[in-house]
């Protein structure tokens, strides 16, 4: 089984100010991630739903390593266009 981390700035800002977000649903994330792709400052996105938020769907941003947890968010343009009957999509 894979060990993911969690940064300090994870710990200490992100779950402070998101409370309602577990740490579960972060490694349901990653091992469950229908779409991942490279971001700036080597961080990695991965995007995934969750069946307790109604199928909201999270972003989970890793460190380099993929396994290092340091950012979570509702992804809400995957939100609305799953509300509308739309198959989620990525733009830019």
């Amino acid at each position: 089984m894979t060990e993911y981390k969690f940064t300090d700035y994870f710990e200490k800002e992100v779950l402070r100010k998101r409370p309602y977000l577990k740490k579960e649903w972060c490694v349901y994330v990653l091992d469950n991630a229908i779409r991942s792709e490279p971001q700036e400052h080597n961080r990695y996105r991965f995007w995934a739903a969750i069946p307790e938020l109604g199928g909201r769907y999270l972003r989970v941003i890793t460190l380099e390593d993929k396994l290092t947890i340091t950012y979570l968010k509702i992804s809400e343009r995957w939100r609305d266009q799953a509300r509308m009957g739309e198959k989620a999509q990525f733009t830019r």
